[in-house]
């Protein structure tokens, strides 16, 4: 499973900063703020990430991709749960896939096979098959709310 560790943190820092948001690099010995479901798990706060060097990237780009989908006035309160509505939870999990191709080394294949070895689980068995065959919905949820280019 790719961590946080294997890829260059400068990268997901301006990945991150191109959405209003900031990545905070905890201490490797401390807990992750926010981390709704613990360490190694990334966790949210408002517009900020937070991870530590063995956080999975999976991880953290789904936190981001929480924090991007929310409207930005809704951004300052949400605190370790972010979603509201399954429908959202469908496009965070489609989001993280297309952000992972901005980051140099990750790539939406390499994320897609961490989502299966974490757990993520989807009708059709697999997170490939979900985003190329049964994410119709998240992916015009994502477009109606101009969060995706029309190409993705």
């Amino acid at each position: 499973m790719l961590r946080l560790i294997d890829i260059a943190a400068a990268d997901v820092h301006a990945l991150l900063a191109r959405h209003a948001l900031a990545l905070v690099v905890v201490a490797d010995d401390a807990a992750i703020p926010g981390s709704y479901w613990g360490e190694p798990e990334a966790g949210l706060i408002a517009h900020t990430v937070y991870a530590r060097s063995d956080t999975p990237v999976h991880s953290l780009l789904h936190e981001a991709a929480h924090l991007i989908a929310a409207p930005l006035e809704r951004r300052s309160a949400i605190h370790t749960d972010a979603s509201d509505s399954q429908a959202e939870e469908d496009a965070a999990c489609y989001l993280q896939i297309v952000l992972a191709d901005a980051l140099p080394g990750v790539g939406r294949e390499c994320l897609m096979r961490d989502m299966d070895a974490w757990g993520y689980t989807f009708r059709l068995g697999s997170a490939r098959a979900w985003f190329e065959h049964d994410a119709e919905d998240a992916r015009a949820w994502l477009l109606a709310r101009d969060l995706l280019p029309l190409d993705a």
